[in-house]
């Protein structure tokens, strides 16, 4: 018997110029998986984490348990949230391209998670994003105009240049700034969703990674603190099956599923297919509850795919076949969600088109606007002055004098 070695080297399936392989993923029918009461115990539930919750079957139906039975028109509506998300993507790549913005990260094929979870919760409820979640600010209704500004750092950038692109917030929508630390968004979830039960509301968080943050010491911080105090939150793992250029097996996908690391802490996991509006939308429902009612924190893996660059600093054609997402077994979220709602008599293709067209204008007068406040090639530009506040309550002596210093030597030039 030749000598092997005892190391394990993960490899992706597949590689540029091969046919992808998606064999690895270990997929549920649509409509099979149960539905536990909100507050089963986790040692009851744990098969939630390694099946598939999946309720779009292949003839666009949507069936089982774990059907929401929403109203067409809120499936619309989701539908509308999804599209807008996507048109927005493609234009802020284009100018990125075009040098008027720095940097872009798009979320293609990955909608469902922010549009349909965000749709579940409630307006109060606090959210920790990761930065392909900018269908939050779709749902709950930012300006786009307020987005681009952010992206060119320009006059009416809302975070005063001092962010990279893609990283926004909003206080007044509850949406918590994201951070280009990894993962710190999820003990900060943790410990916001426990101040919220301590003060006695109602309100829950909810908090979104990659798979390959997961590796962080963060995630383990989080999912202990969460189970030890029971915190009224719901942590989502998005496995996209990429990390920048690293595949999912390095972050440890190739053992056991992501979600099945609730259980070993003593939190409910779930798997679901990611790319499914409807069972992203129940899933995400039936955690909200069970953190409402105090029956604890639930663990989410979407099972999706990245269907373009990790960003726009990234070619993925350099370590994956160029047509991978095309395959994808789980297939696009919103191609899905368009074919159920023309299923149910409520959506056509005319009607598509005529939304597709009414996005794709709102997006072109909000980029008009936007770019009136400056880009990062033509201007105007923040004025330097402001890096000095929002630091201290009092600017101290020295602060004050580089100011000064700053402000002569503007003069001068």
């Amino acid at each position: 018997m030749p000598n092997r070695s005892r190391l394990h080297i993960p490899k992706p399936h597949s590689r540029p110029g091969e046919r992808p392989d998606f064999s690895y993923l270990e997929l549920s029918d649509a409509g099979v998986v149960d539905r536990p009461d909100v507050n089963a115990q986790v040692r009851d539930i744990s098969h939630l984490s390694i099946s598939l919750v999946r309720v779009l079957d292949d003839e666009n139906r949507a069936v089982g348990p774990w059907h929401p039975h929403l109203d067409p028109a809120d499936l619309q509506v989701g539908l509308r949230h999804m599209l807008l998300t996507r048109i927005y993507d493609e234009r802020m790549q284009r100018a990125q391209r075009q040098g008027k913005t720095s940097f872009y990260m798009r979320s293609l094929g990955e909608e469902a998670v922010s549009v349909a979870q965000c749709m579940a919760l409630r307006p109060g409820d606090m959210l920790f994003p990761s930065y392909r979640n900018q269908g939050f600010y779709m749902v709950r209704g930012r300006p786009l105009v307020d987005l681009m500004c952010q992206l060119l750092s320009n006059t009416r950038d809302m975070c005063k240049g001092r962010q990279l692109p893609v990283m926004y917030h909003w206080a007044e929508g509850r949406i918590f700034s994201i951070s280009g630390n990894l993962t710190t968004q999820f003990p900060q979830a943790v410990g916001w969703a426990m101040a919220a039960a301590l003060k006695g509301t109602d309100d829950i968080a909810a908090s979104w990674i990659g798979e390959g943050s997961s590796a962080e010491a963060d995630f383990h911080h989080a999912m202990l603190f969460a189970s030890v105090y029971q915190a009224p939150v719901i942590l989502n793992v998005v496995n996209n099956q990429w990390a920048i250029s690293t595949f999912q097996g390095f972050a440890g996908g190739e053992q056991r599923s992501f979600a099945a690391r609730g259980p070993g802490y003593g939190i409910a996991g779930v798997r679901v297919d990611g790319n499914d509006f409807l069972a992203v939308y129940s899933v995400t429902q039936w955690a909200a509850e069970r953190a409402r009612m105090g029956a604890g924190p639930t663990l989410i893996e979407h099972v999706t795919y990245r269907g373009a660059a990790h960003s726009t600093s990234d070619d993925p054609s350099r370590y994956r076949p160029k047509d991978d997402y095309e395959l994808w077994p789980l297939g696009d979220p919103v191609d899905r969600l368009k074919a159920h709602l023309i299923e149910l008599g409520e959506w056509s293709e005319e009607r598509h088109a005529a939304l597709t067209a009414e996005l794709e204008e709102q997006v072109t007068e909000s980029w008009k606007e936007a770019v009136q406040y400056g880009t990062i090639s033509d201007g105007p530009r923040l004025n330097r002055d402001l890096m000095f506040d929002d630091v201290f309550k009092e600017m101290p002596a020295w602060l004050v004098k580089q100011r000064e210093q700053l402000r002569e030597e503007q003069q001068e030039g």
